[in-house]
């Protein structure tokens, strides 16, 4: 098949185009680099553009006769979405909209899109089914949803066959060490953990300790970015015209902040030097998949499961590229 994958240079995305490039798949990458890397494009053809722009993604749609499309291009910490709502909301909703449009236009109707847990709110349930009450406490959990929605009136209007992953905390890098993490700013949990545990790192700051949790920290579903790569793929597959679905895409067990700065220490050898601020705005207590959807209806299940193994990944990454791409 020959698919477009938006934002295929950055961490998901990235590792889910050379995954389809191995599975035998045509590829294209269109990402403005605002974020991503050209070395994670090790497969494939990049263009450098912006998804937002109505004409780029018109000529990429028909220059590379694609198929389909998986979307990852996006603006994604929750904290910046607090602080800047407007970048959110045209960054992913209206972006996204865009490339929809060009999409219809073209005759394209296989969508997988990138969707996250932050759709969810606050719950007392141990997992979280897709049924669950949706109340975004950010507003980049509400552009999310948002998307959601617009691909559901798509389905219905237009034919559109679609997915949307909702994907926990994405961890881990390729097990050879090539490919990994590398933000800037680093917002996820694992690789900053793996800088503050270095001589002369920067503390971790712990945003709350006193979450309705065992330990009091928030928990989280760490799920390796492999195993995304694989859910896009098989989810991409089983899209069909007209109808639209929504998966959980997690290891359906939980691990507190302190239980995976714990995993750090085992895995590095080092302690973490931490320090406790108020909580941040947005965040939620607790957040772990029922991810029994994909597994029942596309035989998907997580190859990684235990988290030191993830971390370990993460380290070997960090420690054969120290400055990331290097770009």
């Amino acid at each position: 098949m020959r698919i477009l994958v938006t934002g295929g240079a950055g961490y998901v995305g990235g590792f889910t185009a050379r995954w389809l490039q191995k599975a035998g798949h045509e590829i294209t990458v269109l990402d403005d680099l605002s974020s991503g890397h050209r070395a994670a494009v090790e497969f494939g053809t990049l263009v450098v553009g912006d998804v937002g722009d109505a004409q780029t993604v018109r000529k990429l749609l028909a220059d590379c006769r694609a198929e389909a499309v998986i979307h990852f291009a996006a603006s994604v910490q929750v904290g910046e979405s607090v602080e800047q709502p407007s970048l959110y909301w045209r960054n992913n909703v209206a972006n996204t909209l865009t490339l929809l449009e060009g999409m219809i236009e073209a005759g394209i109707r296989r969508f997988v899109f990138s969707s996250s847990a932050a759709t969810y709110g606050p719950s007392d349930s141990e997992t979280l089914r897709e049924d669950a009450p949706t109340d975004p406490q950010s507003p980049y959990g509400a552009t999310k949803l948002t998307i959601e929605r617009i691909a559901h009136d798509f389905a219905r209007a237009y034919g559109l066959g679609f997915a949307a992953l909702r994907y926990f905390n994405a961890c881990g890098a390729s097990p050879d060490g090539a490919h990994g993490e590398d933000h800037s700013p680093e917002s996820h949990l694992i690789p900053r953990l793996l800088r503050a545990s270095l001589e002369g790192g920067e503390k971790f700051r712990l945003f709350g300790d006193d979450w309705s949790t065992a330990d009091g920290s928030c928990v989280r579903d760490y799920v390796h970015v492999d195993d995304l790569a694989a859910a896009h793929q098989a989810t991409l597959l089983a899209c069909r015209d007209g109808q639209g679905r929504v998966y959980n895409v997690g290891t359906g067990r939980g691990h507190s902040v302190l239980e995976v700065i714990r995993s750090v220490e085992r895995v590095t050898g080092s302690p973490v030097p931490c320090e406790t601020a108020p909580r941040r705005e947005g965040d939620v207590a607790r957040l772990v998949a029922c991810p029994d959807r994909l597994r029942q209806e596309l035989a998907w299940e997580p190859a990684w499961r235990d988290l030191d193994s993830m971390v370990e990944t993460a380290w070997a990454w960090h420690q054969r590229h120290p400055d990331g791409y290097g770009d």
